[in-house]
C-alpha cells in the first residue's frame, strides 16, 4: 500500500490552522499569522491545493439555523458484501442528500450513515422511502443524537 501522506512543517501546519478557522482570510494576514511574508505563503498554499492538502474551500452553514436539527446515526447492514453490490450501495448513497455522512465499517453492519432531516417524521420518511430502499438493505437500526457534544473538529496533525 502506498503512503500518500506528505511531510508538512510548521508554516504549512500552521496555514492549514489558519485557514480551517477562517478560509476566507487575505493572503496578507495569513502570511502575518503565520510569521512569513506574502510571497512564501502564497507559494506554500497553492502547493498545498496542488498536492491536494487543501481540498477547496467553502461556507459552513448552521443545519440548526435551517430547521434541520434531528440527527439519527443509522446501522445499516447489506445482504451482499460483495465489491459490485458495495459500490452499487455507495452510489446509490450519493443521491440522497439526507445522508450527511456514510462510513463503510469493520464490524457487526456494514455501513454508518448520519442522517439529518427536520423532524422525527421526516426521518421516518427517509428511512422508509431512501434508505430501506437502498441496494442490498437487509436491516438498519436507528440511533437519535439528542446532542451534538463535538463537531467539525480540526485534525490533531494540523
Amino acid at each position: 500500500m502506498q503512503n500518500d501522506h506528505l511531510s508538512l512543517d510548521r508554516f504549512d501546519r500552521a496555514i492549514l490552522r489558519v485557514l480551517a478557522g477562517d478560509g476566507r482570510i487575505s493572503i496578507t494576514d495569513l502570511a502575518r499569522a503565520i510569521g512569513l511574508s506574502k510571497s512564501p505563503t502564497q507559494a506554500r498554499l497553492r502547493r498545498l491545493e496542488a498536492e491536494g492538502v487543501i481540498t477547496g474551500y467553502r461556507a459552513l452553514v448552521d443545519p440548526i439555523r435551517l430547521g434541520q436539527d434531528h440527527v439519527s446515526f443509522v446501522e445499516v447492514r447489506l445482504h451482499d458484501t460483495r465489491e459490485k453490490a458495495l459500490s452499487e450501495f455507495n452510489a446509490a448513497v450519493l443521491k440522497v442528500p439526507e445522508i450527511e455522512q456514510a462510513h463503510m465499517i469493520a464490524g457487526n453492519f456494514d455501513y454508518l450513515l448520519k442522517i439529518r432531516t427536520q423532524s422525527m417524521a421526516d426521518y421516518r420518511r427517509v428511512l422508509a422511502e431512501q434508505v430501506s430502499t437502498l441496494p442490498h438493505v437487509a436491516n438498519t437500526s436507528t440511533y437519535v443524537a439528542m446532542e451534538a457534544v463535538k463537531e467539525n473538529a480540526l485534525p490533531d496533525v494540523i
